[in-house]
């Protein structure tokens, strides 16, 4: 009886987590391991959860500039959607393209302030990109960079837009609950950190546009 309690108590606070969680810190490791199997259970997100709006910052690039940068943003939620499938060699294959795509950038075309914006995010986000590149058999590494992918990718987004509309999630469950973010061109939630196990856990934060 006190384990049918137990699980009943871990089942209820795992789902309030999967909902409630304000963490907004990312970056790490997911180990599976330590969730019991009551916690593999879809959670949605409330509908009714308000989005913030944010602008970009750069409202005139060029449009040149514009492109790569779009062309950067398809193959990282060409990665997120991989992930999200629990497909390592598909994300292998989006990180390969992304990096392809970001040598495209001539950086004589930005302003001073944009160049510098752009410097400070490309040298991580390329080594973001080749690390799941190289290692479409190791999944949960793939994860682990793009946890810090998400965050440059934000960072380049929130600076230069995407040429479409951007969701900002939020998975609180993914490494030991210490949570991560993640971009989307979906309101819906399709969890990348989580797969198949837990596709609906996380939140909208955000919509840039």
């Amino acid at each position: 009886m006190k384990e049918i309690l137990f699980s009943a108590l871990f089942t209820g606070l795992l789902f309030t987590a999967c909902n409630n969680s304000d963490n907004k810190k990312e970056q790490a490791t997911h180990d599976m391991s330590a969730m019991g199997k009551d916690s593999m259970q879809p959670v949605t997100a409330p509908a009714d959860k308000e989005v913030k709006p944010v602008a970009v910052t750069y409202t005139s690039v060029d449009p040149k500039v514009a492109s790569v940068i779009k062309e950067t943003v398809d193959h990282y939620l060409h990665i997120k959607n991989a992930l999200a499938n629990d497909n390592g060699s598909e994300a292998a294959n989006g990180g390969d393209e992304m990096a392809g795509a970001m040598k495209k950038m001539d950086k004589s075309l930005l302003t001073a302030e944009q160049k510098k914006t752009y410097d400070v995010i490309e040298d991580d986000l390329k080594e973001h990109a080749e690390h799941i590149g190289k290692n479409g058999s190791n999944i949960r590494h793939q994860r682990e960079h793009f946890s810090m992918m998400s965050n440059d990718v934000y960072d380049l987004v929130r600076a230069f837009g995407a040429g479409r509309v951007i969701y900002h999630d939020h998975c609180p469950m993914y490494d030991n609950k210490k949570g991560a973010m993640w971009l989307s061109e979906l309101k819906e939630i399709k969890n990348p950190y989580l797969g198949a196990e837990m596709p609906n856990c996380g939140t909208v934060e955000e919509v840039i546009k």
